[in-house]
């Protein structure tokens, strides 16, 4: 018959106190159950473990060696159940959440279903922001973890930062534009094109200075907030928008197609990810939304 955990305890025990009826008071058992489980563990083993003497027990040589393993073989199965018993605190809670706008309509419903199928007990609280406020909730213990966009977080001291998906720049194109026979464009290109400016977390000043260092300015024809008017715009012809690949889809709302190009040179890139407070401890949801968020399918390079 193999051995149990139980005897192994009550082996421990025998050998940390040096006798049976030391072993039982620690235990609050009998002498005879401890007794037993010694007994029974040595024919299991075919080994003596402990010398009987008058005055208690003496582990023997083997018995030494048998106490490293069952004292490992203890350890590993209290380590795994203090584990499920983490997983089990972080199924219950509540969970304060931060996210940019940007994020909010591209990102963050595949990482709230995700999270939400996993823990469906948890309260989720979700604030929607800039990424400077939410900076602020973080640094003040008001917000546990925020979904924004990384490349603008500040302080870097005071929060730790992961990015999950790096986006980088397109040029959006209305079907049938001139420049969408090419496969490339290069930013000389654009010079004197209008333009759809987005006017959005650091969209705004990262296409801002794309276009300051072209020889001929791009002329501004409308500055939105709405990702939705930028498509719609572009579709009919208003004007060509450089926007992250993370925000592209081919349709406008009126069902007007939307091409995209690849633009040759130094264009910026959007870093969407984490960040959460440092030198202080995550709380179970935390800890919980920060593993989903990491294994979650949509954060993957747009």
């Amino acid at each position: 018959m193999a051995f149990t955990l139980r005897q192994l305890q009550f082996f421990v025990a025998a050998a940390e106190a040096g006798s049976v009826t030391g072993a039982a008071r620690a235990l609050s058992i009998s002498q005879s159950s401890v007794t037993e489980a010694i007994r029974s563990l040595e024919d299991d083993l075919g080994v003596t473990l402990f010398d009987r003497q008058a005055r208690g027990l003496l582990i023997t040589h083997k018995g030494s060696a048998f106490l490293r393993h069952a004292s490992k073989i203890l350890a590993d199965v209290a380590s795994a159940r203090s584990a499920f018993q983490t997983e089990a605190e972080a199924a219950t809670g509540h969970l304060s959440l931060g996210v940019t706008s940007l994020v909010a309509g591209y990102v963050l419903s595949d990482i709230l279903a995700r999270y939400r199928r996993a823990f469906p007990q948890i309260t989720l609280n979700v604030i929607e922001d800039n990424g400077e406020y939410l900076q602020h909730l973080l640094i003040g213990g008001e917000l546990d973890v925020a979904v924004l966009l990384t490349s603008s977080v500040k302080d870097r001291l005071a929060l730790n930062v992961e990015t999950l998906l790096v986006s980088p720049y397109r040029l959006w194109l209305p079907l049938g534009h001139p420049l969408a026979q090419q496969e490339s464009i290069t930013l000389d290109e654009l010079a004197g094109q209008p333009m759809i400016q987005l006017m959005v977390d650091e969209i705004e000043e990262s296409t801002r200075r794309l276009t300051a260092a072209l020889p001929v300015k791009p002329a501004i024809a409308y500055r939105t907030r709405s990702v939705e008017a930028v498509r719609s715009l572009v579709a009919t012809g208003a004007g060509l928008a450089i926007l992250p690949s993370l925000v592209y889809r081919p349709w406008s709302l009126e069902g007007d197609r939307i091409e995209i190009r690849d633009v040759s040179g130094d264009l910026p890139t959007v870093h969407v990810g984490l960040a959460w407070r440092k030198g202080a401890p995550l709380s179970g949801p935390a800890s919980s939304f920060i593993r989903s968020a990491q294994s979650s399918t949509i954060m993957r390079p747009g």
